[in-house]
């Protein structure tokens, strides 16, 4: 049985409208702050294409319209499941943009555990949206790395995971420079972008010294993928 639901949220983001949009509707700008690998075609109509962990997702753009709105909608499953992305871009005053997510649709048998990892992950993605814009407008990410991990119940065993491998050990605050260490990666410096206890800290790169870094904002979730 099929399960309608619906996820809002709202920032506000200090970019105007246009940088905004190349963000949520091009490739190389979703790359930036989302997941897997992108492609959009620029029209009402046309495809969008994302691949991941070797899968390949489609949605059909339903709305086109530059700078103000972008509305896709994922193919329905045989068990008549789908979910759908509108995004609303309205101007604000000081070159700052709120941006509206409502993502919707219907949910399989296990809605309320699916429901539980949207909500969670649709704040997670508009944070990094905001954090990539306020800090790396104009440039896009070359790399993305995504890293599976299991299911945990236990909430705070994963808070502690995400802080060790931050290398931190007591209290963490937005501010706090951090260094991210896993198996089998580079050492990376961070500056905690946000919080988002319990679900998972959410760190960028530091300002370079002598020359600024081209790399993209990143986080950690174990919530599953928004793709059904």
């Amino acid at each position: 049985m099929r399960h309608e639901f619906e996820v809002r949220e709202e920032i506000l983001i200090p970019a105007t409208p246009e940088q905004v949009w190349e963000a949520i509707s091009t490739g190389p700008g979703v790359d930036s702050w989302f997941m897997g690998q992108n492609e959009i075609e620029p029209r009402g109509g046309g495809t969008v294409t994302q691949s991941l962990m070797g899968n390949t997702w489609t949605a059909t753009v339903t709305t086109w319209e530059p700078s103000k709105r972008f509305i896709y909608q994922g193919e329905e499953q045989p068990d008549g499941t789908f979910m759908a992305w509108d995004y609303l871009i309205e101007g604000r005053e000081g070159s700052s943009t709120a941006v509206r997510l409502v993502h919707s649709g219907f949910l399989g048998d296990d809605w309320e555990a699916q429901y539980d990892a949207l909500k969670t992950g649709d704040v997670i993605y508009m944070r990094k949206l905001l954090a990539y814009l306020k800090h790396f407008p104009g440039r896009t990410s070359t790399f993305n790395t995504l890293i599976p991990g299991p299911q945990v119940s236990d909430k705070e065993r994963v808070w502690e995971a995400f802080k060790g491998a931050l290398g931190v050990t007591g209290s963490i605050a937005e501010g706090d420079r951090v260094l991210l260490t896993v198996d089998g990666l580079p050492k990376a410096e961070g500056v905690v972008e946000s919080i988002g206890y319990p679900a998972a800290p959410t760190a960028r790169p530091p300002p370079a010294r002598g020359r600024r870094r081209i790399r993209p904002p990143c986080a950690s979730r174990t919530a599953p993928r928004w793709a059904p």
